[in-house]
């Protein structure tokens, strides 16, 4: 396969997949991980892709209305949003992280739903802002533009203040390994501070976001309660999670 061929079934891969590892592309095609690499450096330099520790994210156009979210995969967050409403209870104190996973998961909240959640993510207190029973904290400080969250140490004074029954954290990678992990250092640290804040620690992450790893260390696997995702808990691809003595919905 020529490199133009590539880039192109790369581009073509986006569309259906949030993220692609280079080893797997690398087997998939039959060629080297260093040609991948390659590849993802000039996709990445040419604006196309987000190339980190090995793997690519597509780059994502943006919308005339900031609140006009694309959701890839929205059927698998939508299977994960309907099992993590099991930890849902009424009158909970709640802090729910960023990302289109957790965003999913606020839509299927019921309506008359009643709670007090704290949140960092402007387009998920948009969303949380249409149920009238839940008082809803938004975290405010810099806000990082491409992923629409607050970060800095404002927003760590005021999760050190709080005392939640329950975080949802959204993750950018989860591997049995290294824990959780994190593209983004800043971000890194406000998840931290999050679990610090928790009484307990739900993951709510899709298939594609298993067995990877990210630059930031978030937190080990003992650190969290459940992890939410749209497999089977019999699935061999999170079977390390299960013998790892993590609960698997």
């Amino acid at each position: 396969m020529l490199k133009k061929e590539r880039h192109q079934f790369i581009m073509d891969k986006f569309k259906d997949v949030e993220k692609i590892h280079t080893i797997d592309l690398a087997a998939e095609l039959s060629i080297s991980e260093d040609t991948i690499r390659r590849d993802f450096n000039e996709l990445h330099n040419k604006g196309l892709i987000n190339k980190v520790y090995g793997a690519a994210f597509p780059v994502k156009e943006k919308s005339n209305n900031v609140f006009d979210i694309t959701i890839i995969n929205e059927d698998k967050k939508i299977v994960v949003g309907q099992k993590a409403l099991s930890f849902l209870d009424e009158g909970q104190v709640i802090i729910m992280t960023g990302g289109t996973t957790n965003l999913s998961f606020c839509k299927l909240i019921p309506i008359d739903f009643s709670a007090t959640i704290y949140t960092y993510s402007l387009p998920i207190a948009m969303q949380l802002s249409q149920h009238p029973n839940i008082e809803l904290i938004f975290i405010g400080g810099k806000l990082q533009k491409k992923a629409m969250v607050t970060v800095g140490i404002d927003v760590v004074q005021v999760l050190s203040k709080i005392r939640a029954d329950v975080c949802f954290l959204g993750v950018s990678s989860l591997d049995v390994n290294q824990g959780l992990t994190e593209m983004g250092y800043e971000v890194s640290i406000i998840k931290k501070e999050m679990i610090k804040a928790s009484d307990k620690v739900i993951v709510l992450a899709t298939s594609d976001k298993i067995n990877g790893k990210m630059p930031h260390q978030v937190c080990g696997l003992d650190k969290v309660d459940a992890i939410v995702t749209e497999l089977n808990p019999k699935s061999a691809k999170i079977k390390g999670f299960v013998e790892a003595g993590v609960r698997v919905v």
